[in-house]
């Protein structure tokens, strides 16, 4: 079953001048396949001249229908999920993080990102993944930091003891 072309305000010779002036190249290409369609071409024909699937072809047809010209171009797309804490939010998070973990209030006594997560869900009421709040720590400009492991049966009196006795020989 053939998709019909509902839209006929545009003929394939101003179709073919549009995809003239676009930058956009796919939607050159699927300008083009329906000029070649207002043409009298076949569906199969056109989609094959304008390296294209017959079937991909007819969704653009559809497209072109509901919306025209604008329709053969790809829509805006987001890069990953819109930031969901306000710039007071995020500064609120730097000041916890700068502050540290309070055992009393967060149970903890140093931030991971897990309890970040939990902290910044019972504040604003925002559900972030626990990586998503690593990135938002990036983009604060924190790093990772841990602190020097010391051994438990290590005697801090003994060793400064042993680095004053090396400095006055």
């Amino acid at each position: 079953m053939t998709i019909a072309i509902t839209r006929l305000d545009l003929a394939a010779a101003d179709l073919r001048a549009a995809a003239a002036r676009t930058q956009d190249a796919k939607a050159s290409r699927r300008m083009l396949a329906i000029a070649l369609l207002l043409e009298g071409w076949s569906r199969e024909a056109a989609a094959e001249v304008c390296a294209m699937d017959r079937q991909t072809l007819r969704d653009w047809v559809h497209r072109y229908n509901a919306l025209g010209l604008a329709g053969l171009y790809n829509q805006e797309r987001r890069n990953g999920p819109l930031a969901r804490l306000s710039s007071e939010q995020q500064a609120k998070v730097a000041d916890w993080v700068e502050q540290g973990a309070d055992l009393a209030r967060d149970g903890v006594v140093r931030w991971r990102c897990a309890d970040l997560q939990q902290r910044i869900r019972r504040e604003f009421a925002v559900e972030l993944h626990e990586r998503t709040v690593g990135k938002l720590l990036r983009k604060l400009s924190f790093r990772r930091l841990s602190v020097r492991p010391q051994h438990p049966q290590s005697q801090p009196e003994e060793q400064a003891a042993f680095k004053v006795g090396l400095l006055i020989s």
